[in-house]
């Protein structure tokens, strides 16, 4: 009896390049295939320092032997933790805490990443299975910050901060990309999505500024273009970055995706080599929307055509 293909299957003519290596143009890492692990945040770390937890969670996923395993959402200082139980690279003592995860991987030819974040006023929060949602100074919590006093609903009203604090966050991330750098990782990302702090700044929702980083459309981006220049200047040049952004935030009156495609073309001279394309995220008044529409939307306005 003749053998045939189980409907709805994937087969080598409809997905010839899931299995196949990966190289992005002027960047030195080769991925073994197109299976990427996605950052999943896990609330488990100790003072910012990941321990157990996170060596059993990511190297089972390393022996499916991906392309590329992408850690979780780490802040570039203790502020910048979505809450009291994430990581962050205030130091190269925690950084050096995924050198023996990275090295394994790289025994089984699977690159690891990181994920760079500052999650601004959504910060200072207990963890997702705690009975109450933010984090007092008695528990470990602080005060967060974003681009303007506008508190998320049920969080903390944040500091707007300076322009000198400004700075000092940039230098922050550069800080941590560097300790990146060092502790082996393959490739950088940083976050800019879901509500965050670079989303703060760059959608007109949480943004109120009167200084250079609030009002026009230019000056909203601005933070997030000067982190991408800071970073690039400090990691090697064969190193990928990439930027993971909100596409829109679906509430009238905020960040869209015509200012999508505005911003994927202004990174462009700034060597991100990819955009990770997300949504929402920035407010509890979003639109629903139905699972797939934001990267059909994508796709009809044409944002893959620019070539990064």
């Amino acid at each position: 009896m003749q053998e045939t293909q189980p409907p709805n299957q994937p087969t080598k003519e409809t997905q010839p390049h899931l299995f196949s290596p990966l190289t992005l143009k002027n960047r030195t890492p080769t991925f073994q295939n197109r299976i990427w692990v996605s950052p999943m945040c896990q609330y488990s770390s100790t003072d910012g320092r990941i321990g157990d937890w996170h060596h059993a969670h990511l190297t089972s996923f390393i022996t499916g032997l991906p392309g590329l395993v992408m850690v979780e959402a780490t802040a570039v200082t203790p502020q910048g933790r979505i809450s009291i139980a994430c990581p962050d690279l205030r130091s190269d003592e925690n950084a050096n805490a995924f050198t023996p995860i990275i090295n394994f991987a790289h025994k089984h030819n699977v690159k690891m990443g990181i994920q760079l974040a500052h999650a601004g006023r959504k910060a200072s929060t207990m963890r997702p299975w705690d009975d109450h949602l933010i984090a007092s100074p008695q528990e470990g919590g602080w005060q967060p910050i974003s681009a303007s006093p506008i508190a998320y609903p049920k969080y903390q009203t944040p500091h707007a901060i300076s322009i000198a604090e400004i700075h000092q966050l940039i230098r922050d991330y550069q800080t941590a990309a560097k300790c990146a750098v060092n502790a082996g990782f393959d490739l950088i990302e940083f976050h800019a999505a879901h509500g965050y702090l670079i989303h703060q700044f760059y959608s007109p929702l949480t943004n109120q500024r009167t200084d250079d980083y609030g009002g026009s459309f230019e000056n909203r981006i601005r933070l997030l273009l000067e982190i991408t220049k800071a970073i690039r200047e400090v990691i090697p040049q064969t190193m990928p970055l990439f930027v993971r952004i909100s596409a829109s935030d679906w509430v009238p009156g905020g960040w869209d995706i015509s200012d999508s495609i505005q911003l994927a073309q202004k990174l462009k001279p700034f060597g991100i080599d990819l955009i990770d394309v997300s949504s929402g995220g920035n407010s509890p008044e979003c639109n629903d929307t139905p699972i797939g529409i934001t990267q059909d939307l994508i796709a009809q306005a044409g944002i893959g055509e620019f070539e990064i």
